[in-house]
């Protein structure tokens, strides 16, 4: 698993953008800049939808206050979906949304979660960091189902 001081991973992603799905890669977003990212289980999902990225919506511009460029939500979905979700959560302007559609980036940081068990097939752990030029340097990751290490609260106190 990845960790405070390791390098983020140079994975390709799919950007959800209101003109549609943009191929980039997680240097692209990561190296050069300041980047708060949360993962999530998937999208439309309950805690996700009501809790998750609402706060990091919520809590946007002051994570910019901090000197965050940008903020990114991932999840092994396709770009569609999390286009979708984007515009159902209106994260327009505030949370760049990420597909990780094939998990290569859960797998590449060692944060995928096994839900096949469940129907949902491998997805990734719930978790936020914050990254400066492509190093880690706050990673907090969930346990079970608990929901406090990767709140938007959270990343926010440890800028």
């Amino acid at each position: 698993m990845i960790k405070v001081g390791d390098a983020i991973p140079n994975v390709p992603v799919t950007a959800a953008t209101p003109d549609g799905p943009e191929p980039t890669t997680t240097d692209a977003i990561f190296k050069g800049h300041k980047v708060v990212l949360f993962a999530v289980p998937g999208a439309f999902t309950p805690t996700c939808s009501a809790r998750h990225l609402p706060g990091f919506i919520e809590h946007a511009d002051a994570l910019r206050a901090k000197g965050v460029e940008t903020i990114a939500c991932i999840a092994v979905n396709d770009p569609f979906v999390m286009g979708a979700w984007a515009k159902d959560q209106g994260t327009e302007g505030k949370i760049l949304m990420l597909a990780d559609g094939s998990g290569a980036f859960a797998r590449a940081m060692g944060l995928e979660l096994d839900l096949v068990e469940r129907g949902l097939g491998m997805r990734s752990q719930r978790y936020a960091l914050v990254a400066e030029d492509g190093i880690v340097t706050f990673l907090g990751v969930e346990e079970g189902s608990a929901f406090e290490a990767s709140r938007a609260e959270t990343v926010l106190a440890a800028l």
